[in-house]
């Protein structure tokens, strides 16, 4: 399979790129897809979620009132979890939420996501992208020429230039060719990659 590489401005180079068959014209698999973004939105949670036990509360250590003879409940502290002000009973606690899949399965949802995106015509290459200063504005008329409102763009290598410049355009996202994820892939309508990046994604997958 072969791909147009595209200027910034949207025109073609003359320069072609030979995507493996195996990557972009594979079957895409639901359900790796399925696992590959629930695993990605796990690891994503901080889990800082805390509750206090009864014996965390502070106060409640007088007796409400005598054991016996006040037709009332037993009651033994005002921290009670039946009480309000109490502690909570099996409230959540810090924990880590994240797990791994095997490497197939992400291998195979990568795949997927790729393949899905090259057969709705919504995966881009660029030969690159000069920025000589950062600047969202110019950054911003860059995409807009393209013709794109919500793109995720896939670099080889930390350009401080290119990710200052598009942080704060809302619906567009700078990530390196080693961060590329299924979840990003689905999120955005269309996948703009750098032509360096091409290789090093293909020699990942491929590898």
């Amino acid at each position: 399979m072969t791909l147009d590489v595209l200027k910034i401005d949207g025109s073609k180079s003359g320069e072609k790129v030979t995507l493996a068959d195996n990557i972009v014209a594979s079957e895409p698999n639901d359900h790796a897809i399925d696992h590959s973004v629930k695993a990605y939105l796990a690891n994503q949670r901080q889990g800082t979620h805390k509750t206090k036990e009864l014996g965390e509360v502070r106060g409640g250590g007088k007796k409400p009132w005598r054991q016996k003879g006040t037709g009332r409940a037993r009651a033994g502290t005002s921290r009670s979890p039946i009480w309000r002000g109490g502690g909570t009973v099996f409230g959540p606690h810090p924990r880590d939420y994240g797990y791994s899949l095997p490497k197939k399965v992400r291998r195979k949802a990568l795949i997927s996501a790729l393949s899905m995106k090259f057969k709705d015509d919504k995966m881009m290459i660029l030969r690159d992208f000069p920025l000589e200063e950062i600047s969202t504005k110019a950054f911003h008329q860059a995409v807009s020429r393209l013709g794109m409102k919500k793109a995720l763009f896939v670099i080889d290598a930390e350009n401080t230039v290119l990710l200052k410049s598009s942080r704060n355009i809302k619906d567009v996202k700078m990530i390196r060719s080693e961060g590329i994820n299924v979840y990003d892939i689905l999120k955005y309508e269309h996948l703009v990659l750098l032509e360096p990046s091409v290789k090093k994604i293909e020699g990942a997958l491929l590898a």
